[in-house]
């Protein structure tokens, strides 16, 4: 079956640094969007970053300049760097795969906290 499992979470202080990753097996990875979502407490999903089987990329607003999404095709793996973190980044972070024609999947997310 398909498996989205991310990892990298944690605690970090303002101004700090995280990587999350993104192990996904049961699908043909090279060849799915991928996306990084977020969700605060009390809030909706967002989409943080995304990044297509050509590589192309976009942002959040809220996170360009600061976030940075790729991908390794031979190893199946999604990552997020994020840096120069603020209290708003906190929230479960999500993996999502899409594919037109084979469908789409989530992730179990993974906890950021930002705080001091």
């Amino acid at each position: 079956q398909v498996q989205l499992v991310e990892s990298g979470g944690g605690l970090v202080q303002p101004g700090g640094s995280l990587r999350l990753s993104c192990v996904a097996s049961g699908i043909t990875f090279s060849i799915y969007k991928m996306s990084w979502y977020r969700q605060a407490s009390g809030k909706q999903r967002e989409l943080v970053a995304a990044i297509t089987s050509d590589s192309d990329t976009n942002y959040a607003d809220s996170v360009k300049g600061r976030f940075t999404i790729s991908r390794d095709n031979a190893n199946n793996t999604l990552f997020l760097q994020m840096n120069s973190l603020n209290s708003e980044d906190t929230g479960v972070y999500y993996c999502f795969a899409e594919n037109r024609r084979f469908g789409r999947y989530w992730g179990q997310g993974t906890q950021i906290t930002v705080s001091s």
